[in-house]
């Protein structure tokens, strides 16, 4: 039976990517040719493991493996060694010594070679706010936002160099962004102090940007706001943010909306309670009274028996749904008025009413 990777490596199906690194660097350091010169068996268990991590390693490889026995798909195919792998991912071309420097470089400490160049990097996202009135949280509205951003600098286009003038290849490295340093049986690969992993340099660097290729500066944008708004609703500007680095993508710009508090209404959700106020004789037979609305006041019918604190719902006049379908509904709680003074006649009535209710 052909050997899995995870025996090659020592490790549990379930090891952890920390636990099969370690495992790795150990059997590495073990199996490699400059610590077994002319050892043809050491040769071919150092290629074992060196495929056993480029698979456990890599997570979607590893899936697929776990899943189908190869990295691919298509079915387990014998290795080196009879290893349970499928070779079509990886390249053995070349002297040991090149893998060792290439895809060891990074187990001992450094990057590894010919990858180490500086990957494009997404600008960071901005939040800032913008406050609005209750009615313009209901009805929508257009917002002006100044916000303060690292852009690309206006006078280099972002490049760092001086205009009329580019990078060039580092000639430290020329252009791989990493040399190598020998050490004793090993080959580490490290970023090149000159053009820092960037495989380029600027030799005229821009007077306004100082060779960043970013400035700050303060942009304004107008925001459209959907009716219907909530306080904290975040809107999100696609790449109005930082600006990237090395040529990566500019990060987002958040508005979070800060909507002020209504004398009128308490929102809940899409639904918008109000106070209405009812007298005693309305609340105990019924009747109608006038409820606001923010498209205006309706009539609503009281029943008979209503208690204090009672909710009538009004469909359909509430807060607009930030979907666009529909809008929340107007929640009128009943709130009955006791008098503070009567006449002589309201209180001979409400003595003839305590008497003809006990």
């Amino acid at each position: 039976m052909a050997e899995s990777l995870y025996d090659v490596l020592g490790v549990k199906k379930g090891a952890s990517a920390d636990e099969v690194k370690k495992a790795y660097r150990k059997l590495a350091r073990q199996y490699h040719p400059d610590a077994n010169p002319g050892d043809a068996s050491a040769e071919e268990r150092f290629k074992q493991v060196q495929t056993a991590y480029d698979v456990l390693s890599d997570e979607e490889k590893r899936k697929a493996y776990d899943r189908f026995g190869s990295t691919n798909g298509r079915g387990p195919t014998a290795g080196p060694g009879n290893v349970n792998v499928d070779f079509g991912d990886f390249d053995w071309a070349g002297n040991l010594g090149d893998i060792f420097g290439g895809r060891f470089g990074d187990i001992f400490g450094g990057a590894p070679r010919g990858r180490a160049r500086t990957q494009p990097v997404r600008g960071a996202d901005v939040e800032t706010e913008v406050r609005l009135s209750f009615e313009d949280s209901l009805k929508g509205a257009e917002a002006k936002v100044p916000v303060e951003l690292t852009v690309a600098c206006s006078e280099c286009g972002g490049t760092g160099a001086q205009p009329g003038t580019a990078p060039v290849i580092c000639p430290e490295c020329n252009g791989r962004g990493v040399k190598a340093e020998s050490q004793g049986l090993f080959a580490l690969s490290t970023p090149c102090p000159r053009c820092r992993g960037n495989g380029t340099v600027i030799e005229q660097p821009c007077a306004k940007c100082h060779g960043s290729g970013r400035e700050r500066r303060l942009r304004t944008y107008t925001v459209k706001i959907k009716p219907g708004v909530k306080d904290g609703t975040k809107i999100r500007l696609k790449g109005k943010g930082e600006a990237g680095e090395h040529g990566g993508p500019n990060g987002d710009l958040v508005v979070v909306t800060r909507v002020a508090k209504s004398d009128t209404y308490e929102r809940r959700g899409d639904d918008l309670v109000v106070q209405v106020r009812v007298s005693f004789p309305t609340a105990a037979l019924g009747g109608k009274v006038e409820v606001p609305t923010p498209e205006g006041s309706v009539s609503l019918k009281i029943p008979a028996g209503s208690e204090d604190g009672k909710l009538l719902r009004i469909k359909g006049r509430g807060a607009p749904k930030l979907s666009g379908k529909g809008n929340g509904d107007v929640l009128a709680r009943v709130r009955i008025q006791v008098p503070k003074r009567v006449n002589k006649k309201e209180r001979e009535l409400l003595e003839e009413l305590g008497k003809v209710t006990g």
